[in-house]
């Protein structure tokens, strides 16, 4: 996670706390280096490449492809410097509307450098079928 990412992503997103840009600040409150904000972690998964390689291996026209549900479970923070290790795994495929919509629920666990693991994101992806 580089320094500078992580302070224009709090700008952009609005948040003012210097833990997100100020490397003494975020220091002083106890951290190891700049904190990233909530749900900067979901760039990070979409730099891995995780998401379009499932895509891919599942052979999903992206035209069709919805944004379903995303959710971030937080244990430890993510710092500037650290490498993160993503883990994921598609936990469900199911169908509605008679095979109209179908879901892809993947899950994917996140490590850091030390071995901590320090988040765990969910999402659903929603398919529009003819």
């Amino acid at each position: 996670m580089e320094k500078g990412r992580i302070a224009f992503f709090a700008k952009v997103i609005g948040a003012c706390d210097p833990i997100y840009t100020d490397e003494a600040a975020a220091r002083a409150a106890g951290y190891r280096n700049v904190v990233a904000p909530p749900t900067f972690i979901f760039g990070a998964e979409g730099d891995s490449g995780a998401r379009m390689k499932l895509i891919d291996t599942l052979k999903i026209d992206l035209g069709k492809v919805l944004h379903g549900e995303q959710r971030f479970d937080y244990h430890a923070p993510v710092c500037a410097g650290d490498t993160l290790r993503l883990e994921s795994k598609v936990s469900d495929i199911y169908d509605k509307k008679g095979g109209a919509l179908e879901f892809v629920v993947s899950d994917t666990r996140v490590t850091n450098q030390l071995g901590e693991h320090v988040a765990d994101l969910h999402s659903v992806i929603v398919v529009r079928h003819a």
